[in-house]
C-alpha cells in the first residue's frame, strides 16, 4: 500500500468517525422527529420532508423496483461520499447487485449505481453544488435531480475529474426520459409529478 492510499483510508476514517459523532448528537432529538439530516461539507442541514417532495421520490422508487430488487433500492439512507464530511442521505438510491453493508450495517459510495434527489427550497443548492460534485468524485455513473420549483428533472452523467462530463438538457415534467442507454436500463416516467 503505497503512502497516498495510507492517508486516503486514515482520512476516510477520521472523517467517518467525525460524522458519526454529529448524527449522533442529533439522533433520537424529539424536536427533529419528521425532519431528514444529513451533513453536506461539515454543514449539517435539516429539512422538513414536504408531501410533494416524497410524491416524487415515491414515483421514482417505484419505477426502480419495478426492474431491480427493492433490497438494492434506497431512500434516505446515510453513505459517506468522498470529500470532507459528506454524509449524505440522498433521496434515491441505487445500488450495484451484490452490494454488502459494512459490520456497522454501512453501505459503500462505491456501490452507488444511480442517485436521485428532488430539490427542497432550503437545500437546493447542496443538489446542484456540493452533492453533485461529492457524488462525481464517487464515480456515480448517473445522478438525477427533480426540481418541483422549475417542473424539471435534470440529468447527469459520465463523473470525471469530480464533475459530469455529460449534462442534459432540463427535461420538462411529463415528459418520459429515455435512460436506456445508462446504468438503469429503463425510461423514467414523470407524468403528474407535483410542482411547488
Amino acid at each position: 500500500m503505497s503512502v497516498a492510499e495510507s492517508d486516503t483510508i486514515r482520512m476516510a476514517d477520521e472523517n467517518t468517525q467525525s460524522l458519526d459523532a454529529m448524527f449522533d448528537a442529533f439522533e433520537g432529538l424529539p424536536v427533529l422527529e419528521g425532519m431528514r439530516i444529513e451533513v453536506v461539507e461539515g454543514n449539517v442541514h435539516m429539512t422538513p420532508q414536504r408531501a410533494t417532495h416524497w410524491e416524487i421520490i415515491w414515483k421514482i422508487v417505484t419505477q426502480l423496483t419495478n426492474r431491480f430488487p427493492q433490497r438494492r433500492v434506497f431512500s434516505d439512507v446515510r453513505i459517506d461520499y468522498p470529500g470532507d464530511h459528506n454524509g449524505l442521505c440522498s433521496d434515491v438510491t441505487l445500488l450495484a447487485e451484490g452490494a454488502q453493508a459494512d459490520d456497522e450495517g454501512r453501505w459503500r459510495w462505491q456501490d452507488v449505481e444511480f442517485v436521485a434527489e428532488v430539490i427542497s427550497r432550503g437545500t437546493g443548492m447542496n443538489d446542484y453544488g456540493p452533492k453533485k460534485t461529492a457524488y462525481a468524485t464517487a464515480g456515480v455513473p448517473l445522478y438525477l435531480i427533480a426540481d418541483p420549483y422549475q417542473g424539471s428533472v435534470h440529468v447527469y452523467a459520465q463523473p470525471k475529474s469530480g464533475d459530469y462530463a455529460e449534462t442534459w438538457p432540463p427535461v420538462p415534467f411529463g415528459t418520459d426520459i429515455d435512460l436506456t442507454q445508462t446504468p438503469l436500463g429503463l425510461t423514467l416516467g414523470t407524468a403528474d409529478s407535483p410542482r411547488d
